[in-house]
């Protein structure tokens, strides 16, 4: 994965619900709930809720006034409203993001899941295991795995089509 050439992300997000699948039927998860971590999260979580056939609709979080961070990216941040239609409470959820890395963007999606309720597991899929975490997060499944150098990052881009891409710091 480099600047000029892309991973298959609809062959990763395939074998990712037929990870999540198995997980599922392993762990006998009654009708789990999904949801995407804006923005990237929610483009891999539309479509592996579409392959799953989740009953439930898709939930959407925009965890920017819970990132630790949040002083620091400015007085004007980006910030979209955040959407769970259903109950969570004692629920099977399975979290989505595009991107893991330090862990603290799925620590702040955590503290607002948990401002709606406190659920019976979570389980983390991301779309690219980056590495070099800072916090004891890992996921239960991982499209694919990459580790990065300091200057560089992984860009997904979309939604239609979605492109990997990894790409140098200015």
């Amino acid at each position: 994965m480099n600047n000029a050439a892309s991973l298959d992300v609809p062959r990763l997000i395939e074998s990712m619900a037929h990870e999540l699948r198995a997980l599922i039927e392993q762990q006998a998860l009654p009708d789990p709930l999904m949801i995407g971590i804006h923005t990237g999260g929610v483009w891999v979580a539309q479509r592996l809720h579409r392959l799953l056939r989740l009953p439930e609709p898709l939930g959407v979080l925009d965890i920017s006034f819970y990132r630790d961070d949040f002083t620091r990216i400015g007085m004007h941040p980006e910030v979209k409203p955040s959407r769970l239609p259903f109950n969570v409470e004692e629920r099977h959820i399975i979290l989505v993001d595009d991107v893991l890395y330090t862990g603290r963007t799925i620590r702040a999606a955590l503290n607002e899941i948990f401002d709606y309720g406190r659920p019976a597991s979570v389980t983390l899929a991301v779309l690219v295991d980056r590495g070099r975490r800072e916090l004891p997060i890992e996921a239960r499944v991982t499209g694919a795995r990459r580790e990065l150098h300091g200057d560089e990052y992984v860009k997904l881009s979309g939604p239609d089509p979605l492109t990997l891409t990894v790409q140098r710091k200015s």
